[in-house]
């Protein structure tokens, strides 16, 4: 009987100890929500936010985030600054690999900073990069990529030197446009690197799949530095823009987290999904890009009037149930050692004498009852963005102004602005990858064509900020871009509408997730617990 009872208990010691295993080898499915389809997985060609939180996963740039949203080191363990701030020199860690084993070199950050500086590569993003020596002019095909700012001092240190002192240029190493591709990937498929089964990246994951309109999959890459930290073995993005549909996925747990939220729902979900709807300061604009090279809209008068017009405290409270704040100028608050932003000049004004003088403004520029001027106002497929529009254009009716909307995926949406297409006005956003003013003005230089979507182009404004970049002292370099944007606040070829908070829905399941300013979020940081 005794023999029998501890025969017993072994049988169950198995037992258990194969559940224990079975559970330990059970692999861990992070399911995540991502607004739309990558229209790329090319780090040096995208432009999305929604790309940058796949590229954050599959690739590593010299520097990188925490779960905290800081820079900490990436690819580079390490690095030495000279005393004048115009040359960094990095020394990579011994264990960067890429996915199929081979080290990431200073030879692969050589051949990838030149091949985004290469016009040839038609890079949307480049302007992030306009620090480093020379990126400007070989990108507008004055130097070849040879005579870029940086070099290989051997195969685990690369120099960069720089055209000015960049206090920022950690937080720019960290964006995907500074991330490194695989040469011989991308010399032996070309732009077809990034496919499935040619794609080799050197981040904590590498790509799976990838399905248009369905899903982009990613698993865990063996070979990346810290690998044995990551938690999660696969994360699925779903290209998830209706953010009504999202939430009743997350409600029925089939996302684990969605980037976005259904605002016009908040008392719901605050009702009944609680703290899973994460709510939180975010360094983000809202606002809408007025084609300012084609008539009328490249008279100030116009864009004054339709901006003048619009009621951003009723946005933020009824539209976005208080999760926007008014945004009154292009640079958000909250941005250390710049101060306050340069406000509109009109934003104390009561609405009703705003109107009044918008409609006086439009007349000056031949516009009025019997002459209304006519607006197609574009927008991507979202609610929360077609009920912004549908109250603008209820705004604008106030002041004589025929407004029609048109809506398209995000793709076509981007597409339509990034590729100089025809438009009135159309909705954009803009999160910057590192908290400095300079990275929301740069979007309205003239040379910025991929970004500046406005087409807004005034020398004297470029000028401030090729001031601005040279400039060591931070009080003299802070006094330029105050006045560069008090430019932008004056011709506002922007319609500054709304700052962000970041929103986004989280499953008390998934751990790790920690809401920071800049809401970057990588998976390697997370873990699930179902």
């Amino acid at each position: 009987m005794c023999l029998f009872g501890l025969f017993s208990r072994s049988l169950a010691a198995v037992a258990l100890t194969g559940v224990l295993a079975g559970a330990a080898l059970a692999e861990m499915i992070y399911h995540r929500g991502n607004a739309g389809d990558p229209e790329t997985l090319d780090p040096h060609r995208h432009s999305l936010r929604l790309e940058t939180h796949i590229l954050n996963d599959l690739y590593e740039g010299l520097t990188t985030y925490d779960a905290r949203g800081q820079i900490i080191p990436g690819v580079a363990e390490r690095w030495d600054i000279s005393e004048d701030g115009t040359v960094y020199r990095f020394y990579f860690r011994d264990d960067a690999k890429w996915s199929n084993g081979e080290p990431v070199t200073a030879s692969d950050f050589v051949f990838s900073l030149r091949r985004i500086a290469d016009p040839a590569t038609a890079a949307k993003y480049i302007s992030v990069l306009y620090p480093i020596e020379n990126v400007r002019d070989v990108n507008s095909g004055k130097l070849a990529p040879s005579m870029l700012g940086v070099k290989a001092i051997n195969e685990r240190t690369l120099e960069i030197t720089l055209e000015a002192p960049t206090p920022y240029l950690l937080e720019l190493l960290a964006n995907p446009a500074a991330m490194p591709v695989y040469p011989p990937g991308v010399r032996q498929y070309g732009d077809d690197f990034i496919k499935p089964g040619h794609m080799v990246s050197n981040g904590a994951y590498m790509l799976k799949d990838s399905v248009p309109n369905a899903e982009t999959t990613v698993v865990r890459n063996p070979y990346f530095h810290d690998a044995e930290n990551v938690a999660i073995d696969k994360v699925v993005f779903y290209p998830v823009d209706d953010q009504s549909a999202a939430l009743r996925r997350f409600v029925a747990g089939e996302l684990d987290s969605n980037y976005g939220a259904p605002l016009e729902q908040a008392k719901w979900m605050r009702e009944n999904i609680g703290d899973q709807l994460r709510i939180s300061p975010w360094l983000s604009i809202y606002y809408y890009a007025v084609n300012t090279a084609k008539p009328p809209f490249d008279d100030r008068r116009v864009r004054r009037a339709l901006s003048m017009a619009i009621n951003r405290k009723f946005l933020s409270q009824k539209i976005w149930n208080g999760a926007m704040i008014p945004g009154y100028s292009f640079v958000p608050p909250g941005i250390p050692n710049y101060g306050e932003p340069v406000m509109l000049d009109y934003k104390t004004q009561p609405m009703p004498y705003r109107e009044q003088v918008a409609i006086a403004l439009l007349k000056q520029a031949g516009y009025g009852p019997d002459h209304p001027l006519k607006v197609t106002l574009r927008y991507n497929t979202d609610e929360n963005h077609k009920y912004t529009a549908i109250a603008v254009a209820d705004m604008w009716k106030t002041i004589g102004v025929e407004t029609a909307l048109v809506n398209a995926d995000i793709a076509t949406h981007y597409n339509i602005l990034k590729n100089r297409d025809d438009f009135d006005i159309a909705r954009a956003s803009w999160s910057t990858d590192y908290a400095d003013a300079q990275g929301f003005l740069f979007l309205l230089q003239s040379s910025n064509t991929g970004l500046n979507f406005s087409r807004y182009s005034n020398p004297a404004f470029d000028a401030l900020m090729d001031e601005a970049a040279k400039i060591a002292d931070p009080e003299k370099r802070k006094t330029v871009l105050h006045r560069a944007e008090a430019m932008i606040e004056h011709d506002e070829p922007n319609l500054s509408l709304l700052y962000y908070s970041s929103q986004n829905l989280v499953s008390n399941a998934l751990k790790g997730w920690r809401d920071n300013v800049m809401d970057v979020h990588l998976s390697r940081w997370m873990s699930i617990a179902r």
